[in-house]
């Protein structure tokens, strides 16, 4: 069964369903030649800019790489929200933001991942947990 696209911005709070990915912690890299093989067989997203390519690849394998960085959780908002939708990304950056906890969105066609650090991945579920309760 097919979800439908939320347009309204209340209702993708209140369904906003936020998921801890139990994977493992993800980190963002920028890929070089050498290791493009490997990390973007393994990337859960890409993104080209003009200095180059950053993949957000499992942690193991950036240690594995010699990939050093922060580490991050990633956190999938389960709702189907419209890609012209306005609202959203601001209403949880500034959650997270009033807690003082670091946010990367990657909005895709279906769902919205936020990426937080690891070592604050409950505290930002909570928080989305009572933003969408409070909705």
């Amino acid at each position: 069964m097919k979800a439908d696209i939320v347009h309204d911005l209340v209702a993708m709070l209140k369904g906003m369903d936020a998921e801890l990915d139990e994977c493992g912690a993800y980190r963002f890299i920028v890929i070089t030649p050498d290791i493009a093989p490997q990390a973007l067989g393994a990337a859960i997203a890409t993104v080209r800019e003009e200095e180059g390519v950053t993949a957000i690849v499992p942690s193991s394998l950036a240690d594995e790489l010699g990939q050093l960085g922060p580490d991050f959780a990633r956190i999938t908002l389960q709702v189907h929200s419209d890609l012209e939708a306005a609202g959203l990304t601001a209403a949880v950056a500034t959650a997270l933001a009033d807690r003082h906890i670091a946010c990367n969105v990657i909005a895709a066609f279906h769902h919205d991942h936020m990426f937080v650090p690891w070592d604050r991945r409950e505290e930002a579920l909570a928080c989305l947990m009572a933003l969408s309760q409070d909705a």
